[in-house]
């Protein structure tokens, strides 16, 4: 092989200039090259999700709260992302982490009190951070005035702002719908009313039932109250599931040909149904009118949808978004995969997002507090059995970073922090989450994903409470993945998320760019990004082994500016780059028919 370090080349990859660095405004006005996308702050934002029960305890009682995230927001705006994400932090009844809501307008003691969460949103805005809030539309609690009154006969104001029927002729519950948590029958019996009422999730979790216009304007009048103190924006839990089959019909049972579903482990015994009449129903968009026409009324606010459990995530969750009477974004189970990361998976999950997004709103995730984190993603080995090493994780940091679309970084998986184990690390009677506690061994829950954020590798606890019994157990490995020690270490996956969430903010490219595949490669997943002059061809090693990439027979005519991960010197093999073990590489191009000096 004719190898060579390309450090002067006469032609091809010069020393890169500075305009591709810092980005040209004064050449034209600063517009999106999509048609589609009109330059809003939420098309290409980087989500920090906060898990608060887990974020960081300023109070001793062993769980996170609302002066815990002002006390590192510091460290939060570090990290280069644009906005916030908080789980819920409204009263509960506290059996789900707070997805088991009881009064959606105010701020749960636990967490502190509606002025710290004032003095919370004005903080971020001042450091230049967005916020938006979980809302939880589709149940509240059983705890909740709304359920009490409705269960308290039939005949009241608000008796069917929940779903209630009747049981079938031998009295058993009125269809076959099994909930997403327990794996049982999603009807649970109320003796007062002498119904049953639906509950997707927990028991203690009832549907609210949209086919009730009173029952959405209610939400959306809460939902308002937020907007009102100034905050940019809901993620939305469980959009997917807010409308049932209002005649009640069974779920077909799934048969060998039908596939897996997405977002939920093949285990589980809900898969044994197709979901088609108890949630994932095509009535859900027609009521994302509403939803969109508050937004309206609060210039550039952000919905961002949890569709995730469903028979196809990325179609389900692209049908969405897009135009005026949808919500802005997305997240899907796209990245969920569980099997080994390769080029091929990468490529056609691109090609079916660009399919099923044509206006765009993705966002992407890899982890979040629902799922395994990112250092367990793709079953943690690659197809060879091998686990990935720090370096993979790295090349993924910066994948992640230059797709189209937001991102959600999910607390915890910028530090590469490993799923705690059960029983080694969190004991089964320390188990908090109630679907872990219900299906466990077969199924752990999602306590794994949710434990405490590690700050200082001496302190107790490593740094998150002073408290001798934190809500969950910190795993022992978590202990040499500390925030202290990754900040003194310039090659930490800390500060390699830094670095690479950085530098995208100067990348027109990335920031308001389209989006094209490049050729197809066993290894290397390759695409170009296209901004004004900037070319930006992102290239990724998906394998352990050096690969050779040919790109585009133009490159030679233009000059190019390299920034790569895992990969120090540009190398080329004749015409084919080089790239290193799980590297990332991109190459800044200017074309030279519009290139200054």
């Amino acid at each position: 092989m004719n190898e060579r370090v390309l450090t002067q080349p006469p032609t091809l990859f010069k020393q890169p200039h500075t305009w591709w660095r810092v980005p040209v405004f004064n050449r034209r006005a600063w517009t999106w090259e999509n048609k589609h996308v009109k330059g809003e702050w939420w098309q290409h934002a980087v989500f920090y999700q906060i898990f608060p029960l887990s974020f960081y305890d300023s109070g001793g009682d062993g769980i996170g709260d609302l002066d815990g995230i002002i006390q590192k927001l510091d460290y939060i705006r570090s990290l280069g992302v644009e906005a916030l994400w908080l789980n819920p932090i409204y009263p509960s009844s506290h059996e789900d982490a707070g997805y088991d809501v009881v009064d959606l307008e105010h701020i749960d003691p636990l967490f502190g009190d509606l002025d710290i969460f004032k003095n919370l949103l004005a903080i971020s805005h001042d450091l230049g951070l967005k916020v938006i809030i979980d809302q939880v539309w589709s149940h509240t609690s059983s705890s909740h005035k709304w359920f009490k009154e409705s269960a308290s006969n039939r005949h009241n104001a608000k008796a069917s702002w929940y779903v209630w029927a009747d049981p079938n002729e031998n009295g058993k519950p009125p269809n076959n719908w099994l909930s997403a948590f327990t794996g049982e029958s999603a009807w649970c019996w109320h003796d007062k009313r002498q119904q049953f009422y639906l509950a997707n999730f927990m028991p203690s979790q009832p549907d609210l039932n949209w086919h009730n216009q009173d029952v959405i304007d209610a939400v959306l009048k809460r939902a308002r109250s937020w907007l009102d103190l100034g905050i940019d924006g809901f993620r939305i839990d469980a959009v997917n599931f807010f409308v049932h089959d209002a005649s009640l019909r069974d779920n077909p049972p799934r048969q060998d040909k039908d596939n897996i579903p997405d977002g939920i482990a093949p285990n589980h015994p809900m898969v044994q149904q197709k979901f088609t009449n108890s949630f994932c129903r095509e009535e859900t968009l027609d009521k994302l009118q509403y939803v969109r026409a508050l937004m309206n009324d609060y210039p550039h606010t952000v919905t961002l949808g949890e569709v995730t459990l469903c028979e196809d995530s990325i179609a389900l969750s692209g049908r969405h978004v897009g135009g005026e009477d949808r919500l802005h974004l997305a997240y899907n189970s796209a990245l969920l995969e569980d099997e080994a990361l390769s080029a091929s998976m990468l490529r056609n999950i691109m090609i079916r997002t660009q399919e099923h997004f044509p206006t765009g709103g993705q966002c992407w995730i890899f982890g979040n507090h629902d799922y395994e984190r990112l250092r367990s993603r793709w079953t943690g080995k690659d197809k060879n059995g091998k686990p990935y090493p720090l370096e993979f994780y790295k090349m993924v940091a910066a994948l992640v970073i230059a797709l189209p679309g937001a991102l959600c970084l999910y607390q915890g998986d910028e530090l590469g922090l490993p799923l705690a184990r059960v029983p080694e690390d969190i004991p089964p009677e320390k188990l908090q989450d109630p679907f872990g506690k219900k299906l466990y061994p077969k199924l752990v829950g999602r306590d794994p994903s949710r434990t405490p954020m590690p700050w200082l590798s001496k302190e107790k606890n490593c740094g998150f409470t002073d408290s001798d019994n934190p809500w969950l157990p910190i795993p022992e490995s978590h202990y040499a993945l500390t925030v202290d020690i990754q900040n003194k270490d310039p090659q930490s996956l800390l500060n390699t998320w830094r670095k690479l969430l950085q530098w995208r903010a100067a990348q027109p490219a990335l920031i308001a760019g389209d989006y094209k595949l490049l050729e197809e490669h066993e290894h290397v997943f390759a695409f170009k990004r296209n901004y004004a002059e900037q070319r930006l061809y992102c290239l990724f090693n998906i394998s352990d082994n050096i690969q050779f990439y040919a790109i585009d027979n133009d490159l030679p005519f233009f000059e190019a500016g390299l920034f790569a991960i895992n990969q120090e010197k540009l190398q080329t093999n004749e015409t084919r780059l080089k790239l290193e073990p799980y590297s990332a590489i991109f190459l800044s191009v200017i074309d030279s028919d519009i290139k200054t000096n």
